[in-house]
């Protein structure tokens, strides 16, 4: 007899997404099992913005009262893993089988990924150190922060253009910071019609002063910053698209439709992994993460009603 635990839904990962997604399928009385551990792409920052309701909250704030939302409904369990946690997903819609280190294999009809990615930063001194709010990725997420002051943009990609564009509102000067790489001449050129600086100089170290950054380029010369823009590399933070096979986007991230279905039936992805029909790359935002993450357990609910009355 087989004793090990079986549930509707399992949801992997305890962030936006998957706390969202647990509170919805709890609601929907679906027996839930959350996984999770300890590790969160915002815990470098300290508050999150651009969050109706919540705006320069602790990200750990906002996941202790989802936390405690999903954990008042009956069918929601959580699980809490040091370590690996899930190392491995097999199976098929209604039969998956979920290993996790240091306890009973799980079982699952659906499975819902809310993993995340993990990001990569700009290999340059004292850019990891401050990244979460004096260094950031997002404009939307910290931009207002810097408002008023000198903001540098970190990189020479045709990102870069559009970046000192959507700052222009903002910033007193915008200084595109190329690290000793080219700019293309279509780059340039936008560059130029929004008024930012461009300095090639090597970047060798940034440095906090104050309420701002100091970077230092090549040849010593010091340049004071509000904050400084960088694009970070990110992959999966968890092998299961590839242990699943599924479809991923051109960017890396798993190919999902309106609702989170993934390409493999009973299998669903939401958050910063996941990129939704229409969009060039994930939209890496807690508000946006949390709704995936309801989308996707709704999507769940649903493809099982329909599947019982086929």
């Amino acid at each position: 007899m087989d004793n090990s635990p079986h549930y509707d839904v399992v949801v992997i990962g305890a962030g936006s997404a998957g706390l969202q997604a647990a509170q919805t399928l709890g609601r929907m009385h679906r027996s839930t099992l959350v996984i999770s551990t300890d590790r969160y792409r915002n815990d470098p920052t300290g508050h999150m913005h651009n969050f109706l309701g919540h705006d320069g909250a602790p990200p750990a704030e906002l996941r202790l009262a989802a936390r405690k939302d999903a954990e008042a409904y009956d069918d929601v369990r959580f699980l809490d893993t040091a370590g690996a946690g899930v190392t491995r997903i097999t199976g098929e819609l209604d039969a998956f089988a979920l290993e996790v280190e240091g306890e009973p294999t799980v079982h699952a009809r659906r499975v819902l990924l809310a993993t995340g990615v993990r990001d990569t930063l700009p290999d340059v001194p004292g850019v990891a150190e401050n990244f979460g709010d004096l260094v950031a990725h997002c404009p939307f997420c910290h931009g207002h922060e810097y408002a008023g002051t000198r903001v540098g943009i970190l990189g020479a990609a045709p990102h870069v253009g559009a970046m000192a564009s959507m700052l222009l509102p903002i910033a007193r000067d915008r200084v595109v910071l190329t690290n000793g790489a080219d700019l293309d001449e279509a780059t340039g050129a936008a560059l130029a019609r929004t008024g930012a600086t461009v300095l090639t100089e090597v970047v060798t170290g940034v440095r906090r002063e104050g309420d701002g950054l100091v970077v230092t380029l090549a040849g010593e010369t010091e340049l004071a910053l509000g904050g400084l823009i960088v694009k970070t590399d990110w992959q999966q933070a968890a092998p299961f698209a590839d242990q699943l096979g599924l479809e991923l986007s051109e960017v890396g991230a798993v190919v999902v439709d309106a609702f989170g279905r993934t390409s493999l039936p009973g299998v669903y992805a939401a958050g910063d992994m996941a990129q939704g029909p229409g969009l060039p790359m994930p939209m890496a935002s807690v508000l946006v993460a949390a709704s995936a993450g309801m989308m996707a357990a709704a999507a769940c609910v649903q493809d099982a009603a329909l599947a019982r009355i086929a």
